[in-house]
């Protein structure tokens, strides 16, 4: 009874309890509050952009950076912070992601003249999301770690839509002791992260399913255009192949044949998505590391084959999934 008097009663108790609880909350939100300081985003294309935005709405303030200004127009619009080089970001943040085309673009974003390691502050975590050479990313985080930082290769699969909806998977290289900083980044873009092991296994990871992903892809356009040719509704072989042992991520959510699906580049005249060359690049990296390692890959260098062409006839920077137009167009193949 001596303390319901003190706090004034049952009313009291309550004002007191409420108080109480405000002020936990306030706690873990400060101390959730903390740990999102700035990020740094360097790379805003086709699959950076809808990834920094989801930092973005995940709280990050994002300090970011694009070799086409243009590109950082919109982030400027959401509050972002845009600096005039790789090594401004470095200086103003202590976590970067980096999101590049190829390996000459990561040596240069990282070692160039004004890259992160002019600057990069020791103790800070840079993540790659490109897809690389293994070796090179090997390279990176050897130069990484002599200014004192920490380097992971974090490639990552599901196109462009997977990164609007936040629902990449990532395949993460690097120190393991390190695997839950990266990740506490990572899920805010992605629904799966793995972690793959020492520092270029998520790049071998992401090469391994990209040869894969243009195989099946490859294996879709030529099923689909013959049986289009045979008489058969392309959305009904659609439907019939993923119900049945023929399907596949490239059939039944990123099917090649147009008016098969809404919301993929099939749809929009294969605009958008994952680019071609980009396919091409990732299965040269492919056969690199297949000769490495003395591995035959006959369907994989057929694959390269195939999508080398498409860039030679013009179809470089369309999806990948126009490989069944090329088909459709190449008689003789």
């Amino acid at each position: 009874m001596a303390a319901a008097v003190v706090l004034g009663g049952p009313a009291g108790w309550w004002r007191w309890h409420r108080r109480v609880r405000a002020a936990r909350a306030a706690m873990v939100c400060s101390r959730a509050m903390a740990s999102k300081t700035p990020v740094g985003f360097i790379g805003l294309g086709n699959m950076g952009n809808p990834m920094a935005k989801n930092l973005v709405k995940h709280g990050y303030p994002v300090i970011a950076y694009d070799v086409f200004p243009e590109a950082c127009k919109e982030f400027q619009d959401l509050g972002a912070q845009v600096t005039d080089s790789p090594a401004d970001v470095a200086e103003r943040a202590d976590r970067i992601i980096t999101m590049l085309p190829s390996s000459p673009n990561a040596k240069e974003v990282y070692t160039g003249a004004n890259g992160i390691l002019k600057k990069v502050k020791k103790g800070s975590l840079l993540i790659d999301s490109s897809t690389i050479d293994p070796a090179v990313s090997k390279e990176l985080a050897k130069a990484v770690e002599k200014m004192g930082a920490v380097f992971m290769d974090a490639p990552v699969s599901g196109g462009v839509g997977a990164a609007r909806a936040g629902n990449l998977t990532f395949m993460v290289g690097g120190v393991e002791q390190e695997f839950d900083a990266a990740k506490e980044l990572l899920t805010c873009m992605g629904s799966n992260v793995v972690y793959c092991g020492e520092v270029g296994t998520g790049q071998a990871a992401k090469i391994c399913n990209n040869m894969l992903l243009a195989i099946s892809m490859i294996g879709t356009a030529e099923t689909m255009n013959l049986g289009i040719r045979l008489g058969l509704d392309p959305k009904l072989l659609a439907k019939i192949l993923n119900m049945s042992s023929g399907r596949c991520w490239s059939s039944d959510t990123y099917n090649p044949v147009p008016g098969v699906m809404e919301g993929v580049p099939s749809a929009n005249n294969y605009q958008g998505g994952f680019g071609t060359t980009l396919m091409a690049k990732d299965l040269g990296l492919a056969q690199i590391s297949a000769t490495n390692t003395k591995t035959p890959v006959p369907l994989g260098s057929q694959a390269h084959q195939i999508y080398r062409m498409m860039c030679a006839k013009g179809y470089a920077l369309k999806d990948f999934s126009a490989v069944f137009q090329f088909l459709r167009e190449e008689e003789t193949l």
